[in-house]
């Protein structure tokens, strides 16, 4: 893009390693010399992005005691509302946010254009029920309970900001279809699509004995892991479960012989598995998920819950198959199903390399061009 403007990047926080943080890195990929402001960061990542020579700019939250840590805790009492919106863009041409519940708060002047690049509408604000009763927060759950009297008052504070704040957005952008029906049912905002993308290894390991399903992600209790427990231990299947989270413990406790936990891995370790699984298993219910794209791109299919994101890249019967209800009957079914079919590992990787992370900067480029020319 030949426009030449300065550029803030905006983004919720930097405190956890997952699909919204690769997404920020992306965009400052793509405009290296925007500095990143956040409401808290973790010393990893303001190392992280020092080694790339990127700025990061933290607000009065990562002066609060255990910012980092308790920062869940903080969030449901309007601070990082308030951080945001105590950042100045005034010096900037360009804002682009990336949010999942407040970044799209960011204050901008008539002169500076913001972009919003919407992972979710806040679930904090939006599904507040749902969050609060799936969402493992460590703590006891008749003590939710306790904690839901209190923080209403804030959900509702935040929902009603919230509809503003998303209007004076100048133009949003939405990662799924998921998403962008979402949007316009809280917001009434209409939005274009730009899909997330993958990061392929930069030598992929391929082979492997394929005996064995995978799961790989965070284990909080909402993403279901303990049904793909279930539904392997039932069928005798060998079940690896990369991730760690606050629900390691129940899921532990749920687990037999069939199934493995290791932990965290590193990057390379994640794609000799994923090289040498027979599936992976999805079983939560994701607005968009990178790990499916990730399974194909080490050519494996992918059995995934039939919901969000899964539905615009899993093709059924040709790089996965889907199971209809989130119960470990319903997967166990779906895997006998799926052990009676046969996948072509060329088909799975090209699906997979049509979310390329350059057709996602040539999209974001495309969308900043246009609404940078539209500047009177």
């Amino acid at each position: 893009m030949e426009v030449n403007m300065k550029v803030a990047i905006v983004c919720d926080d930097l405190v956890q390693h997952g699909g919204a943080e690769k997404i920020v890195e992306a965009v400052s990929d793509i405009f290296p010399d925007a500095p990143i402001y956040t409401t808290v960061a973790t010393k990893r990542w303001r190392d992280h992005f020092l080694s790339k020579n990127r700025r990061v700019v933290t607000s009065f939250l990562q002066k609060f005691p255990f910012a980092a840590k308790l920062n869940r805790y903080y969030s449901v009492c309007y601070f990082h509302v308030l951080a945001i919106e105590s950042f100045d863009f005034s010096d900037y041409d360009l804002v682009f946010s990336i949010s999942s519940r407040y970044a799209h708060f960011a204050i901008t002047n008539p002169s500076t254009k913001h972009i919003c690049y919407l992972n979710t509408p806040g679930r904090m604000f939006w599904e507040p029920f749902d969050y609060f009763e799936k969402e493992d927060f460590g703590v006891p759950d008749f003590l939710k309970g306790t904690a839901m009297f209190f923080v209403r008052p804030f959900i509702s504070l935040m929902r009603l900001a919230d509809v503003p704040a998303m209007k004076r957005v100048d133009q949003v952008i939405s990662n799924s279809k998921t998403t962008q029906e979402r949007l316009k049912k809280y917001h009434r905002v209409e939005s274009s699509l730009i899909h997330p993308f993958y990061s392929p290894p930069a030598k992929a390991k391929s082979g492997g004995k394929d005996n064995y399903y995978l799961i790989l992600t965070r284990l909080v209790s909402w993403k279901r892991v303990d049904i793909a427990i279930r539904a392997c231990e039932r069928l005798g299947k060998k079940l690896k479960i990369v991730g760690e989270g606050p629900d390691m413990k129940r899921l532990r406790s749920l687990a037999g012989e069939s199934a493995e936990f290791l932990g965290r891995v590193t990057d390379e370790k994640k794609w000799e598995l994923l090289a040498g699984c027979r599936a992976l298993i999805n079983t939560q219910k994701e607005d968009f998920g990178i790990v499916p794209l990730e399974a194909m791109a080490s050519g494996k299919p992918v059995i995934a819950y039939k919901a969000g994101g899964a539905l615009e890249t899993v093709v059924e019967g040709e790089t996965g198959v889907f199971f209809e209800q989130q119960t470990s009957e319903s997967l166990s079914n779906c895997i006998e199903k799926f052990e009676k079919m046969t996948f072509d590992q060329n088909s799975c990787i090209k699906r997979a390399e049509q979310f390329s992370f350059e057709n996602f900067k040539c999209s974001i480029l495309e969308k900043v061009n246009d609404l940078i020319c539209t500047k009177s």
